[in-house]
């Protein structure tokens, strides 16, 4: 295949999964677009250095995750996983039958409100299907953080789903009792 017939094939390829993770990032179509399109003219101007081209994929989306934290690091500092809230770092647990009955519009609007810190790992793994490993290369983090954020990211998912599935009302969960 000659270099020319590479790049469309990558962006026809890619830019659906590379716009929809800059969306969950983003949370705006505009900024979403920007973030693959830049992510997409990295590629074109360095891309070419990239020895594997089996990698290309995981390229594309470390990029432009670094693409999106440079940009929000010029706006705001990044909310480490330490300054979270004890209540953000380990939410409640949800009803697991509830969640069952919720539609996918309603669970992506849902993960748009859980902390970026454990959205982030969310879509990739399970919007992106890409695997610990690859998140991990993404995000360059530690896998077992990835594991930790992605468990604690599924509990705020929950969390949320559950409060969206009664109404908006925040629901107490019973305590669970000793048994003697």
């Amino acid at each position: 295949m000659k270099p020319d017939d590479v790049f469309p094939q990558l962006v026809e390829s890619h830019y659906p999964g590379l716009y929809r993770f800059a969306l969950s990032l983003a949370r705006n179509p505009a900024d979403a677009s920007d973030l693959t399109q830049q992510t997409f003219y990295i590629w074109a101007t360095k891309g070419q250095a990239l020895r594997d081209a089996g990698k290309a994929k995981t390229w594309l989306f470390t990029t432009l995750y670094r693409e999106f934290l440079r940009i929000r690091r010029r706006e705001s500092r990044v909310t480490a996983l330490e300054d979270l809230t004890p209540a953000e770092q380990d939410p409640p647990d949800a009803d697991a039958d509830v969640i069952v009955k919720m539609d996918a519009e309603l669970v992506l609007a849902a993960l748009q409100e859980v902390p970026l810190t454990f959205r982030e790992p969310l879509a990739l793994f399970y919007l992106q299907e890409l695997s610990y490993l690859e998140i991990a290369d993404v995000l360059e983090v530690p896998i077992g953080t990835i594991m930790s954020r992605l468990a604690r990211g599924k509990a705020h998912l929950r969390a949320l789903l559950a409060q969206k599935a009664r109404g908006g009302e925040l629901i107490e969960f019973p305590k669970k009792s000793a048994r003697a």
